[in-house]
C-alpha cells in the first residue's frame, strides 16, 4: 500500500477512464495477485458441482462407499482451500482499493498545494470537498473488476468449458443466455452515468452553499438575511434530493436485474437439464452439475453487472477528479530576479504607487476595489504591475512570494495549537496560513512570537485560554470570535516579517479601542518597511504615512489622511460618514 511519504506518480488526466487505468498501472503486482485468487477461487466454485456429481454417479449411485469417501474428501478440502483463497481474494483486493483511495487523495491535495492562491479562482470549495469525501472512495472501489471482475470472466469460460462435456445444448445456451442478460444491464448503466453526473454537481453546489452558511451565520444574522439563505438552502436541498432519487431507482434497477436476471435464467436451464435427464441423455450427477454450474455463474454475472455499476459510478468521480488535475496555476515565466533594494511597487492600472519604507492606505468606495489592487501587486491575477520599474510577471515566482506577502481576512487557519496556528513551521508556511504566506522567517523563535502577539493586540487571546499558547484550537479557529480570529491571522502575518506585507481589511471587526492600539503597534513593528492596508477605518488612516483614494478602481486623490478630509469630499463622506458631505 503506498507510503504516506511515497511519491503518488504522475497521473494521467486525459480521461476518467485512463486515469482509472493508471490507478491499476502504478500497483501491477497486487492487481494481478488479486486477478489470481479471483479466478482460482471462481473456477473452484465452479469446480464443487463437479466434483458432487462424480460422487453421486461413482459413489452413492452404484453403491460404492471408497470412491463416495474419495469424492467427499475432495469436496471438503477444495472448499477449504478456496475459504483460504477467498479471505486473500479480499485482503488483496482491499489493499488494491485502499492505495488507489490513498494514491487519489495524495495526488488532489498535491494539485491543490500547486495550485496555491488561484484554486478558488478557478473552482469552488465545495467542489474539492464533494471531490476529497465522496468521489476518492468511488473511484477506489471501481477497482474491484481488476480482482473479482477478471475471476467472474475466467468462471465463466471455464464453467463453458464443463458444459460441453455436459450437454453441447445447455453450454451454447449458456455461452448464448449470460452475455444476452449482462447485454440488458447496459443501456442502465449509460443511464446511471448521467443522472450520477449531475448528481454530483448538484452536491457539489449544495456543499459550497453549506461552507458559505458555515463562515458567514453570524453576518447573515446581523442583516436579517437567514431566512432568504435558509429557503435557498431548502430549495437546493430538495433538487439534490430528487435527485438523488433518480439515481437510486436507476440503482435499484441495475443490481435487481443483476440477481434477478441470473437467477430466472438458472431456472430456463434446470428446466432444459431435467428434460435431457428425464430423456436419459444425461445422468442424475450431471444434472445435479449442470444447476451447480449455472448456479454458480449466478456469483460471475452479478460481480460483472456490480463491476460495470462501480466502473460506471468511478468513471464519473474520475472525470470530475481529471477536470481538478488539468487545472494549472498561474504560469511562472519570469526569469529576472527581484529588485536587491527596497523599491516601489506600481500598479498602472489604479494608477497606486506603493513607496518603500512606508505605511500606505488604499480606500474604495467598492472594497473589491481594493483588494483587486493588492492582488495584482502580489501577483495573484495577471497584470502590469512593477516592482522597481520591472514587470512582476518578469520576475521569479518564488522570489516574490519570499519577499511579499498578501495577508488575506479570510485566509485559512488550521486546527492544531495556538502556537502552531500562528507560527509558521520550519522550512515553510506549513501549518501557519495559505498559499499567501511566504516561509517561515529563521527568526520565528518564541520571542518573535510574542513580539508578533503584542504587535497584533493578541495577548488578552492567549491569556483568555485555559493552555495559552498550546490550547488545541479547532479548524478556522471556529472557537473564537471573528476580532480574534482577525488578530490571530495579524499576528501570523507580522511573524512572517516580509519585507512588503499587503493587509486587506486587518481590524474591521475589532472595537475602536482595540482597532485603534493594533494601528499604534502595527505601525511601530512595521517601521522602515513597506506595508500596505485596505480599510476605511479613520483610526487606521491616522496612523498612515499616504493614503490613495480610489474611485471606480482609479486613484482619485492621495495624500495624508488629514489632507485628503480637507480636499476630497468623496473621501470625507466615505471616511467620516459624512453623509450631509456625501448629498452635496
Amino acid at each position: 500500500m503506498i507510503d504516506a511519504y511515497e511519491d503518488p506518480g504522475t497521473p494521467d488526466h486525459r480521461g476518467g477512464a485512463r486515469y482509472l487505468w493508471w490507478l491499476v498501472t502504478r500497483q501491477p503486482w497486487r492487481c494481478a495477485a488479486g486477478a489470481m485468487f479471483g479466478s482460482v477461487w471462481m473456477v473452484l466454485l465452479a469446480a464443487t458441482p463437479y466434483l458432487m456429481s462424480r460422487a453421486i454417479d461413482d459413489g452413492l449411485e452404484p453403491g460404492d462407499m471408497g470412491a463416495l469417501a474419495l469424492w467427499s474428501g475432495a469436496l471438503f478440502t477444495v472448499g477449504a482451500f478456496n475459504s483460504w483463497l477467498s479471505i486473500m481474494r479480499h485482503r488483496t483486493m482491499t489493499r488494491v482499493r485502499m492505495d488507489a483511495n490513498f494514491r487519489t487523495v495524495k495526488v488532489v491535495v498535491g494539485q491543490a498545494v500547486r495550485l496555491g492562491a488561484s484554486l478558488p479562482r478557478q473552482m469552488g470549495a465545495g467542489e474539492v470537498v464533494t471531490i476529497g469525501v465522496g468521489d476518492v472512495q468511488t473511484i477506489s472501489q471501481s477497482l474491484t473488476v481488476v480482482g473479482p471482475g477478471v475471476g467472474a470472466v475466467v468462471a465463466y469460460l471455464a464453467v463453458a468449458v464443463l458444459l460441453v462435456s455436459v450437454s453441447p445444448l445447455i453450454a451454447l445456451v449458456v455461452l448464448l443466455g449470460i452475455p444476452v442478460i449482462v447485454l440488458l444491464v447496459g443501456p442502465l448503466l449509460g443511464r446511471l452515468q448521467g443522472s450520477e453526473t449531475e448528481y454530483r454537481e448538484r452536491q457539489g453546489v449544495l456543499t459550497a452553499r453549506i461552507g458559505d452558511l458555515a463562515g458567514g451565520l453570524r453576518v447573515l444574522a446581523g442583516l436579517g438575511g437567514t431566512t432568504l439563505v435558509a429557503d435557498a438552502f431548502r430549495r437546493d436541498s430538495r433538487r439534490l434530493r430528487e435527485q438523488g432519487y433518480r439515481v437510486g431507482a436507476v440503482t435499484s434497477w441495475v443490481q435487481a436485474l443483476g440477481i434477478g436476471l441470473p437467477t430466472l435464467f438458472l431456472a430456463v436451464v434446470t428446466w432444459l437439464a431435467a428434460r435431457l435427464a428425464a430423456q436419459g441423455d444425461i445422468t442424475v450427477g450431471q444434472l445435479v452439475s449442470v444447476y451447480g454450474y449455472v448456479a454458480v455463474l449466478v456469483g460471475p454475472v452479478s460481480f460483472w453487472v456490480e463491476c460495470g455499476y462501480q466502473i460506471s459510478r468511478g468513471l464519473v468521480c474520475a472525470r470530475r477528479v481529471v477536470r481538478f488535475l488539468r487545472l494549472e496555476p498561474m504560469p511562472d515565466t519570469g526569469t529576472r530576479d527581484a529588485p536587491l533594494e527596497p523599491s516601489s511597487l506600481h500598479d498602472p492600472e489604479s494608477g497606486v504607487r506603493i513607496l518603500p519604507g512606508r505605511l500606505t492606505a488604499l480606500v474604495a468606495d467598492h472594497p473589491a476595489d481594493a483588494t483587486a489592487v493588492l492582488d495584482r501587486l502580489a501577483r495573484y491575477t495577471p497584470s502590469n504591475a512593477t516592482w522597481g520599474g520591472y514587470r512582476l510577471d518578469e520576475i521569479a515566482l518564488h522570489q516574490i512570494r519570499r519577499r511579499i506577502l498578501l495577508a488575506d481576512h479570510d485566509s485559512d487557519l488550521f486546527a492544531g495549537t495556538l502556537q502552531d496556528m500562528v507560527r509558521p513551521a520550519s522550512g515553510g508556511a506549513g501549518n501557519c496560513a495559505t498559499s499567501h504566506t511566504p516561509p517561515a522567517p529563521a527568526h520565528g523563535d518564541q520571542a518573535a512570537l510574542q513580539t508578533a502577539l503584542h504587535a497584533a493586540a493578541a495577548e488578552d487571546i492567549v491569556q483568555a485560554l485555559p493552555d495559552g499558547l498550546n490550547t488545541q484550537m479547532a479548524a478556522q479557529a471556529r472557537n473564537l470570535s471573528g476580532g480574534q480570529r482577525q488578530r490571530i491571522r495579524l499576528a501570523r502575518a507580522l511573524l512572517a516579517a516580509p519585507e512588503i506585507l499587503l493587509t486587506v481589511e486587518p481590524t474591521s471587526a475589532l472595537d475602536a479601542h482595540t482597532e485603534a492600539t493594533v494601528a499604534d503597534r502595527l505601525r511601530a513593528a512595521r517601521h522602515g518597511r513597506t506595508t500596505v492596508v485596505t480599510t476605511t477605518s479613520p483610526l487606521v488612516l491616522d496612523r498612515t504615512d499616504t493614503v490613495h483614494y480610489l474611485v471606480d478602481g482609479k486613484v482619485a486623490a492621495s495624500g495624508s489622511h488629514h489632507e485628503l478630509l480637507g480636499t476630497t469630499p468623496g473621501y470625507r463622506a466615505l471616511v467620516a460618514r459624512d453623509t450631509e458631505e456625501a448629498v452635496r
